[in-house]
């Protein structure tokens, strides 16, 4: 068995084990079920595994994890405190969380803390690796060296697995969307090839906008007016932000449909195709970032432009320029009256 415990960085082969374990998130959360040995997702919440429990997998968000049961794959936690005194068969992974590893446990995955705490007890087992970065010497590897300790500092592991759960939540916004608007998000995504410097300017003047707007509403908290339109107001952007990002997604994988040939996909995969895109785009460094500022301001313009895919641009009558009203008809020329004989 092979275990490091490292102030600074994990080993080579812990980071490799990273990226495994990020997908291993996905795998998680997808198979979320509330029947008894299916899998447990809660926010915010308390997850318990009460001995003789088993599970599948465990995944919490901002809550407490208890596994005095068997969990048969793996737990995850971001934020809140994990407290093993079961068995895991995989491994227990937790970003910014305490884990607490009690006597008699047995992981038979790794144990990984990024930013958080690990407690152990004596007469535990883990019998894949441990990696433990703590919070002081990620800030420590962060700035140790100035600026350039921030750039050059290999953090990848960490904005990986926020990456892949971002990649998942998205995916489930395009299943949801694909399946109850595919006539609006299509349509909305047609208005990126027809009309993209356009779409892309209102959404830029609509983000500064909305800046503005939430600035604002924040000033008017202090008098508490301002809580139900700061509210209100997030909602509202959270709506444009989804449909608009859906819209975008359609409009790379129709595009790519296109340049493959594929006859008349469903909206879905179309959807996902183009979510495939532009998160592998997403992953480039420093391009990736220009890149998502794009497809964001752009998805905001799409939404906004076509009203939620209902028309083809708010901004003109019935999505098209109005029609000229007829002139009135030339009146007749005059008839020359017949010569006289």
């Amino acid at each position: 068995m092979k275990n490091y415990k490292t102030p600074g960085f994990a080993p080579a082969p812990a980071v490799l084990a990273m990226a495994v374990l990020a997908l291993a998130v996905l795998a998680i959360v997808p198979a979320a079920s509330a029947q008894p040995g299916g899998s447990k997702v809660a926010w915010k919440g308390t997850i318990v595994v009460a001995a003789g429990e088993t599970r599948d997998s465990v995944a919490c968000f901002g809550g407490d994890v208890v596994i005095e049961g068997r969990v048969r794959r793996g737990v995850f936690g971001l934020g809140g405190t994990i407290t093993v005194s079961g068995e895991v068969g995989e491994s227990v992974v937790g970003l910014g969380s305490r884990i607490v590893v009690k006597s008699g446990a047995l992981i038979k995955g790794d144990l990984v803390s990024l930013g958080g705490t690990i407690e152990k007890e004596p007469g535990f087992r883990v019998e894949g690796d441990t990696v433990y970065l703590k919070g002081a010497a990620l800030s420590d590897k962060f700035f140790k060296n100035g600026l350039l300790g921030f750039i050059f500092f290999p953090f990848w592991p960490i904005i990986l697995v926020i990456k892949m759960v971002n990649l998942f939540l998205w995916f489930l916004a395009a299943l949801f969307l694909s399946m109850i608007l595919p006539k609006n998000i299509a349509r909305a995504a047609g208005q990126a090839r027809e009309a993209f410097w356009p779409a892309l300017g209102t959404g830029i003047l609509a983000l500064i906008a909305f800046g503005f707007l939430m600035v604002f509403a924040a000033i008017l908290c202090l008098v508490l007016i301002g809580i139900p339109l700061i509210f209100t107001l997030a909602m509202a952007g959270l709506a444009v932000k989804i449909f608009g990002r859906v819209a975008v997604f359609y409009f790379f994988g129709e595009s790519l449909a296109r340049s493959f040939r594929w006859n008349k996909p469903a909206a879905f995969g179309i959807s996902f195709l183009g979510l495939a895109a532009v998160g592998f785009i997403g992953f480039i460094p420093i391009l990736g970032i220009l890149f998502n500022a794009v497809v964001n301001a752009l998805g905001w313009g799409l939404a906004i432009r076509t009203k939620f895919g209902t028309t083809d641009n708010w901004f003109k009558k019935n999505g098209r320029p109005a029609a000229a009203p007829p002139q009135p008809a030339a009146p007749p020329a005059p008839v020359p009256p017949p010569p006289v004989a």
